[in-house]
């Protein structure tokens, strides 16, 4: 299968942070096995950030091609800078990113990027946001686009927009979960001591990132291990020997730092593991069981109804 490629259009000027936290949940996600090739490119040699770091010298965009399924990035840069003349200028790096967009290619943009989509007409009737201190200008410039406030990132029609800084995690975090799936985006976030996907609204979140808002080290490698080990059946004792802890401060602990208790927390795990798997039509309803630590298929339906 091809991999899917990642591409960040990186702008003069750009802010490293919004370069900088995608590129490493990809860069992670590719060292824990996942199908993908990243790229990076601009329109001119000269790139520096908005804090004046240099770059070395990048591909055109012209050398690269997205195509259906791709994604291309576009981190945030200096707002001044996006709306001068001098890049307004720049039409075929906007002819480049609008035909990415009619091959199937995802378009996505990390707080002030918005403003190049904008200008690239990719928000026109679309659901997008921005850094909060830019939503209203990002309005007011593109009248026809339905930006939107307080929220970390929208998803449109394959037009993705983060509100910027730390949310450009939470959008890559989100389209790596796309690209494979909760579970696998959830060990991409631990490795970066990410413990807690932020959703875009209000949405539910994933069960193996939810509860993670805390920062009790022992209760972390319970969790992990309870998620890396959904098959196996394990006693308080071996818990709190992960934990570090005696039995009952694990217990006590648990449900202080989480909310919930050990044993909500594990069948909450299952429940999703079971959902999951019924999507699959080769799989029987015993093989769920096993894959979920349960007896058999009478397990599951009555943990399904709870």
């Amino acid at each position: 299968m091809r991999p899917t490629h990642i591409i960040f259009l990186i702008l003069p000027h750009v802010h490293l942070l919004d370069l900088a936290g995608p590129d490493q949940v990809f860069f992670e996600a590719k060292d824990f096995g996942a199908n993908i090739d990243i790229s990076y490119c601009s329109f001119t040699d000269d790139v520096q950030t908005s804090a004046h770091l240099p770059f070395g010298k990048m591909q055109h965009f012209s050398a690269i091609e997205p195509q259906d399924g791709d994604y291309v990035i576009v981190p945030g840069a200096d707002i001044h800078y996006l709306t001068s003349r001098e890049f307004m200028g720049q039409k075929p790096l906007f002819r480049w990113v609008q035909e990415a967009y009619s091959r199937g290619a995802r378009i996505c943009s990390v707080c002030t990027g918005a403003f190049f989509l904008g200008e690239a007409g990719l928000l026109e009737g679309r659901e997008c946001t921005t850094h909060w201190k830019r939503v209203h200008e990002l309005q007011a410039r593109y009248l026809s686009a339905k930006v939107q406030e307080n929220v970390l990132f929208t998803e449109d029609e394959r037009i993705l927009t983060s509100a910027g800084v730390a949310s450009g995690i939470d959008l890559a975090l989100h389209i790596l979960g796309n690209l494979t799936d909760d579970y696998f985006s959830f060990q991409v976030a631990r490795e970066l001591v990410v413990y807690t996907r932020r959703p875009a609204q209000q949405s539910q979140q994933s069960v193996f990132l939810s509860y993670r808002n805390h920062i009790h080290s022992g209760i972390h490698n319970v969790q992990d291990w309870i998620q890396d080990n959904i098959r196996t059946k394990a006693t308080l004792e071996d818990l709190s020997e992960i934990a570090c802890m005696s039995t009952r401060n694990l217990t006590r602990i648990f449900k202080k730092e989480t909310g919930i208790t050990i044993n909500d927390y594990i069948t909450l795990l299952r429940k999703e593991r079971i959902q999951k798997l019924l999507k699959n039509p080769d799989i029987t309803k015993a093989q769920i069981a096993q894959e979920c630590g349960l007896q058999s298929e009478r397990q599951v339906a009555r943990l399904m109804e709870q």
